[in-house]
């Protein structure tokens, strides 16, 4: 990989701004089932001792469903970001930044459990997860 990013694909590397840390609530933008998120651990994150870990868009995490119907309740799940408010940079120069944090309720593998996306879905993580970008409706 180059100094500027970019990896050695046609495709650019993307780091994007985490705006999550543990303890943030989510919405769930999908129909599964759930309504409220709270996001507990983020997966595949590689930290400073002792630094509260945090999630962006397109990253997958693990949440307890804090409303939603009886049988999602009280769960423990994995999810993946589609939204968030923190703002953060393209490789472009554009800012992006959404009105809310939102996610989509997944399988471990990245398959969605609802069929339908409500709202807009990243362009990054729609490229991370095909499955996100094949029910999402519109990808900003």
């Amino acid at each position: 990989m180059s100094k500027r990013g970019r990896a050695a694909g046609s495709a650019y590397k993307v780091r994007v701004t985490k705006g999550l840390p543990l303890g943030a609530v989510i919405k769930c933008a999908d129909n599964s089932g759930a309504k409220v998120l709270k996001l507990i651990a983020v997966l595949r994150y590689g930290g400073r001792l002792r630094r509260i870990a945090s999630a962006a868009v397109g990253d997958m995490v693990v949440v307890s469903v804090k409303k939603g119907t009886p049988q999602m309740r009280r769960q423990v799940i994995n999810a993946v970001i589609i939204r968030q408010k923190k703002p953060y940079r393209r490789f472009d120069g554009t800012w992006i930044y959404f009105e809310d944090n939102a996610a989509v309720v997944t399988t471990p593998t990245g398959e969605p459990r609802g069929s339908d996306i409500r709202g807009p879905v990243a362009k990054e993580a729609a490229e991370r997860w095909p499955r996100i970008a094949s029910t999402a409706r519109m990808i900003i």
